[in-house]
């Protein structure tokens, strides 16, 4: 097998870019590196391409290992035979090569292997030949023998069924033909376990669907309801069409002394021996069709919020809401340093809102606060409903942003947040994450697992290694097209650069410590583990501002200066209008870029990515990004009404539909089916996290606390009317709702930020949590005109 042809042929590239990228990665050079900087030598082979061919050329290695050693295995047997090695080199999935190796493998000890040691395998044969001219049970009266547990002709014609039987059942063709007849024609199908016992998964407990349409959630919601005892699922197949298939292979002659036979054991191969493992084999790859999809969803959703712009030059106060504990506050400045910490009790049990009221007001006059970062977990509606309250009577302008607190709680208990913040307890910690979320997102995110950030589906029952490094080339990918300030980075944020591993990032930590800031790039090479070919792979990826050398505060690499400075020379530009940034407007002067580059003896791709990070030093794609909504103010599920029109913020996609925050504490619910006018195969073909989008409230259900939205225009709403209402209803309480909770359910353990909070998707959404029975959030904020205008503030 040609591996790299293969690969060339599925990412519908051409084979000498596979090969080239094949090299590269085999020498040791990262994704990142080969993305960004090896262009002309892959044909411009991408971040997301690389990845795919990086994983289809670890298993395709690793198909090549396997039929190695099949081969091996049966040559030593003395059984290969040319059909079979052409058979075995041909085969292009792991499942193929087991199937054609099945006969030959060591066996267990089975019901087969044992008729064969009672001498029944002669029987076996003759039934087979389908050529016997006397009765079966006379022929089996020969094998009697009670020595070797054959007491009655029975016993032997049972016995050499069993071999049939083993023998069907190893048969490769036949195990391909029922694998595709049941893919194609089968049902998953699940029901209820437990009588009177509901439950989230109340939608599967008669339910049956496709194997060849049913979607990923679906097979993952199933999974998980069996997991927890309350659904029994199971494959079914088209079992009729399957024994006529077998048995019109196995019975080519109508004999009635050995036809009842055969049948019989085409009916024991397929109920005893295949149908269990093909049904294994099928759920397996359900089950594994299913993470792939929710992991594609779960690593979009992340580097959409891993973008999300940074806040610059404002000064914001991080709210970490929660009832018992109290709410926790900590103002940074707008570089994410802390100025202050403090605690506040507005909820039960102390009610201490005049208390809190006059600490806020005055934690924004003395530190000049522009922004509120308020954590969206437990608590966060009735902080929401006091917080939009309080910047009421405000001396200055303030507005507050609704952040993301999943895997807050992870890192404010870590090593590295104890060592990070050192003067602050666990709870100061949590409250200084909220702000710094929202100052910088990325350069935050990066300190806590990738799979505590909640914005995937289903990520507690899937294969943990398969998501943790699919995330973590996630991370990798924002963060060196992003780049990073080396004398400012921590050492989380470092480690996914591309070429420094995490000793390395705490290396460069000790050094800036020990010799103060790095004065440019060549630096680098004096840090402990950071060689040459280290220095390679991360050196176009650091920043260094206000450097020696100005070309250090851009993505162009080391090994390009020289290039870029003749490029500058031959422009017309001097080295003193790249530190003043003056070359705006490069791009207009250099004329045919084909006939430059050649020029300079370098790549168009190469040459292009000069020019542009010429144009903006130190540019910054976060920049492009969607900017969070700021609010001032609150509305709460009473001010909804159908038909009313929103702006809000996409704040996680799945399967089903997108999840919108429109400024109330639930977000709604954009079905797949109101996403577009057009037909859509997933959320993610048109929208991504953080997108800002307009809505239209569809339905609100105040007693389930769901919000049903859509983005569709006027014209198609009009044209749906009633229907689309009545979509959205049964959408959200009959098919989404199994499939809602149960994806919550699963990061309860990254969402406790106190003893008292409780598992909610994204701090909204869940209709189950108790915050839900303490009445409106409106309550929060009724009479607090009056209190605050008779505070008083020191």
């Amino acid at each position: 097998m040609d591996i790299n042809a293969l690969i060339a042929d599925e990412l519908k590239v051409k084979k000498s870019q596979v090969d080239a990228a094949v090299e590269l990665l085999d020498e040791g050079n990262t994704i990142p590196f080969i993305a960004r900087y090896r262009k002309e030598v892959t044909g411009g082979l991408d971040d997301d391409a690389l990845r795919v061919l990086g994983e289809r050329l670890e298993y395709l290695r690793g198909l090549e290992d396997r039929k190695q050693t099949v081969l091996s295995t049966i040559e030593e047997a003395g059984k290969l035979t040319d059909d079979l090695r052409r058979k075995i080199d041909v085969a292009q999935t792991l499942a193929e090569v087991e199937d054609i190796y099945r006969p030959y493998k060591p066996k267990r000890r089975t019901r087969a292997t044992i008729a064969k040691e009672r001498g029944l395998e002669p029987l076996a044969e003759i039934i087979k030949t389908q050529e016997l001219k006397t009765s079966l049970n006379d022929e089996a009266e020969k094998y009697v023998d009670p020595e070797n547990d054959v007491h009655v002709p029975e016993d032997a014609v049972q016995g050499a069924c069993d071999i049939i039987a083993e023998e069907i059942s190893d048969n490769a063709d036949f195990r391909s033909f029922i694998r595709e007849k049941t893919k194609n024609e089968g049902l998953m199908v699940s029901a209820q376990k437990k009588e009177n016992a509901p439950s989230v998964y109340e939608m599967y407990y008669d339910y049956s669907e496709k194997v060849s349409t049913i979607p990923g959630h679906r097979v993952l919601a199933m999974n998980r309801g069996e997991k927890e005892d309350f659904l029994t699922v199971k494959i079914t197949a088209p079992v009729d069409d399957i024994k006529k298939y077998l048995e019109k292979q196995i019975i080519t002659n109508d004999n009635p002394n050995t036809a009842p036979a055969l049948k019989n054991a085409v009916s024991d191969a397929y109920d005893r021996l295949i149908a269990p493992s093909i049904e294994r084999e099928i759920r397996s790859d359900l089950t594994e069709m299913a993470e792939d999809g929710a992991i594609k969803v779960f690593s979009a959703n992340l580097r959409q919020l891993l973008l999300a712009p940074p806040i610059a030059g404002k000064t914001v106060l991080g709210w970490d809401p929660g009832f018992n504990h109290g709410c926790k506050l900590a103002v940074c400045d707008p570089t994410g340093k802390i100025l202050t910490t403090d605690m506040v009790f507005p909820f039960k049990p102390k009610n201490d809102t005049a208390g809190t009221v006059k600490k806020v007001l005055s934690l924004i006059d003395r530190y000049s606060v522009d922004l509120i970062a308020l954590g969206n977990g437990t608590a966060s509606r009735e902080s929401e409903a006091l917080v939009a309250e309080i910047i009421k009577s405000a001396s200055r302008p303030v507005q507050y942003v609704i952040v993301n607190e999943a895997g807050a709680s992870v890192y404010s208990a870590s090593e590295l947040a104890a060592k990070e913040l050192p003067d602050l307890d666990v709870e100061g910690r949590g409250a200084a994450s909220m702000a710094r979320r929202l100052i910088d997102p990325l350069s935050e995110l990066v300190k806590i697992d990738p799979k505590a950030i909640g914005v995937g589906q289903y990520q507690h029952d899937m294969n943990q290694k398969k998501l943790s490094e699919a995330l973590s080339g996630v991370v990798e990918a924002v963060v060196n097209s992003v780049g990073v300030d080396v004398n400012t980075a921590s050492a989380p944020l470092l480690s996914y650069v591309a070429g420094i591993s995490k000793t390395v990032s705490n290396n460069i930590l000790t050094y800036r410590e020990e010799n103060g800031s790095f004065g440019d790039r060549q630096e680098l090479l004096k840090v402990k583990g950071l060689g040459p070919k280290a220095f390679e792979q991360c050196a176009g990826f650091l920043r260094i501002r206000d450097g020696k050398e100005p070309l250090d505060n851009t993505g162009v690499h080391p090994e390009s200066y020289d290039k870029t400075k003749q490029l500058l020379g031959i422009l017309g530009f001097t080295e003193d209008d790249l530190k003043n940034g003056n070359l705006s407007d490069i791009d207009k002067k250099t004329g045919p870029v084909d006939e430059l580059a050649e020029k300079l003896d370098i790549g168009v791709p190469t040459l292009t990515d000069i020019i542009k990070e010429l144009k903006k030093p130190g540019r910054d794609p976060r920049e492009e990004m969607p900017k969070p909504i700021l609010r001032s103010d609150v509305l709460s599920m009473d001010d909804l009404k159908p038909g009313m029109k929103l702006k809000g913020t996409v704040r996680n996609i799945v399967d089903f539909g997108a999840f919108v925050d429109i400024g109330v504490h639930e977000d709604g619910l954009v079905h797949i089916s109101q996403i577009s006018n057009r037909h859509i195969k997933h959320p993610l073909d048109v929208l991504s996290i953080g997108d800002i989008v307009d809505v239209t409230v569809l339905d609100v259900d105040k007693e389930k606390g769901r919000i049903s939205l859509t983005m569709k225009n006027d014209a198609e709403k009009s044209d749906n009317g009633k229907a689309e209402k009545q979509n959205g209803r049964r959408e959200n309480d009959r098919r989404d709702s199994g499939k809602r909770n149960a994806a919550r359910k699963s990061d309860k353990n990254n969402r406790h930020r106190d003893s008292d909070k409780k598992n909610n998707r994204g701090g909204k959404n869940n209709t189950n949590r108790p915050d839900r029975q303490r009445g409106n959030s409106r309550d929060v904020g009724t009479n607090l005109g009056s209190l605050l205008s008779g505070l008083k503030l020191d």
